[in-house]
């Protein structure tokens, strides 16, 4: 599985987006990292993937996951899925 998360710029792990990072690295998924502006205006391109402008957001393939609850709970659901 290869997946993007987009966060904050906050060099913890943390907040909300280090949460998913956590998860990510738990569950021994490679991933991308982008770090995002501070401010949500300006960000367009979490909003052109996504819909709105809050971090994190993860995307695997044409899937946009975001708010840090949802995307654990899709990394959760994504291992049980397996065979």
């Amino acid at each position: 599985m290869s997946a993007t998360l987009h966060r904050c710029r906050t060099p913890t792990d943390r907040l909300s987006c280090g949460r998913v990072a956590r998860e990510l690295r738990r569950r021994g998924v490679d991933y991308d990292e982008v770090r995002v502006a501070w401010r949500k205006r300006d960000r367009p391109q979490i909003e052109k993937l996504s819909g709105q402008r809050r971090v994190p957001l993860l995307v695997i393939g044409a899937d946009a996951i975001c708010d840090s609850p949802r995307i654990v709970e899709h990394l959760q659901w994504r291992s049980s899925a397996r065979p």
